[in-house]
């Protein structure tokens, strides 16, 4: 890779930082007894990954993405809370994480949960780059792909044995190096190709979802990454919430909590 040079650069900044009304008397009878199960739901919601669900980077040290999704959840009528339980950890890579499955505590939320969340795979990539960077080029990213493919996987594969009915929802990877270097494709194609094989994962099982953000950051007009130029800020995060929650919400949203709440589209018919 031309660009290795810059990488290389890009990793130790890296490190410095580290429905309607009807007349007939039974539809009526229908619509009324569907009103009648309708109650407000209490999500529990837990997050899992690295640093991006840990919220480095949120000024408010609140979460990052987390308290901006809480929010519009909560908006809804049929939400009545959505409580989170973050167990995010910098620095977090795809077989650190399904170690970190193992521990008591993630175990227990998981299994009382009704959605979990997701964010890992950039320090895969970071390792990658870390173990490379003199003979960087685009063949270790494919190599590395399908083992990361495998890991994330027996991710998923854990969490459903822990409830076989929790929604899933993965938050997909983004190039932190765009601010600084725009004009390296290559790095662009990588994220692209790590995402789509996500993604691959991901729809080998039910009531999951995979969330695209490469693209919020991508061009971006207004800065969208914190002062260490490689996790989000403030608005990134809240942009991050704003595409989960446009990804999840309505019928997705009834599917990941197994029918247990009821998208405002349905709830006004």
């Amino acid at each position: 890779m031309k660009s290795a040079a810059y990488v290389l650069f890009a990793f130790t900044l890296l490190l410095s930082v580290t429905g309607c009304s009807y007349m007939g008397g039974s539809e009526q009878a229908v619509h009324s007894q569907t009103a009648e199960k309708v109650v407000p739901k209490d999500l529990k919601v837990v997050a899992i990954g690295d640093s991006l669900t840990q919220g480095v980077g949120d000024s408010t040290n609140k979460g990052g993405y987390i308290p901006y999704l809480k929010k519009d959840l909560e908006r809804l009528k049929m939400v009545r809370s959505a409580e989170f339980q973050n167990y995010g950890v910098k620095g977090t890579r795809s077989d650190q994480l399904l170690e970190r499955l193992k521990t008591s505590q993630i175990k227990s939320a998981i299994e009382k949960a009704d959605i979990v969340f997701i964010t890992i795979g950039g320090n895969d990539v970071m390792k990658i780059l870390r173990d490379h960077f003199t003979n960087l080029n685009a063949n270790v990213f494919l190599q590395e792909e399908k083992p990361y493919q495998q890991r994330l996987f027996a991710i998923l594969k854990t969490i459903r044995q822990y409830n076989p009915h929790v929604g899933i929802v993965l938050i997909g990877l983004y190039n932190p190096f765009l601010e600084w270097f725009s004009d390296i494709r290559e790095i662009n194609q990588v994220i692209h190709h790590w995402n789509a094989a996500s993604n691959e994962v991901v729809e080998k099982f039910h009531h999951t979802v995979f969330v695209s953000i490469d693209d919020i950051f991508y061009k971006q007009k207004e800065n969208l990454l914190f002062n260490d130029h490689f996790h989000p800020n403030d608005q990134g995060y809240q942009l991050m919430a704003n595409r989960i929650y446009q990804t999840i919400n309505g019928r997705k949203l009834e599917e990941l909590t197994n029918g247990k709440i009821v998208s405002e589209k349905e709830e006004k018919l």
